[in-house]
């Protein structure tokens, strides 16, 4: 390969890199209104599942501390609020926040209850 090409090559994928990384910056205070509206109720303040809607569903809601629930990881949190889950009360977002306010969210989730991976 020649030299122009792979200096072409090398700011094409540096470009790249930048835009991805731009696109995962998150609001974790924006994050923290929309869980407010909308994760609240059954979630709680402190994300412990216990929030004032938690009597009147079949399915109690997650507990974010549970090592369950720090061990998912980012993606696995977001298919979840994109999709639901079946069985439970927790609704499908994907049609309602954007990809950067399911970002957002799940910045605070992080802050309430922090990533802690299983080894």
């Amino acid at each position: 390969m020649n030299l122009s090409l792979r200096i072409s090559l090398g700011i094409f994928m540096l470009l790249i890199g930048n835009a991805a990384a731009q696109e995962l910056i998150t609001n974790p205070s924006a994050g923290k209104v929309l869980y407010q509206a909308h994760c609240l109720r059954c979630h709680g303040d402190r994300g412990d599942g216990k929030g004032s809607d938690v009597h009147s569903l079949v399915v109690p809601p997650r507990d974010f501390h549970t090592p369950e629930s720090t061990a998912r990881n980012e993606y696995e949190l977001r298919s979840i609020i994109i999709w639901g889950l079946v069985f439970s009360d927790m609704h499908n977002w994907g049609y309602r926040l954007t990809s950067q306010e399911i970002r957002d969210v799940i910045s605070y989730i992080r802050q309430l209850a922090p990533f802690q991976p299983r080894i």
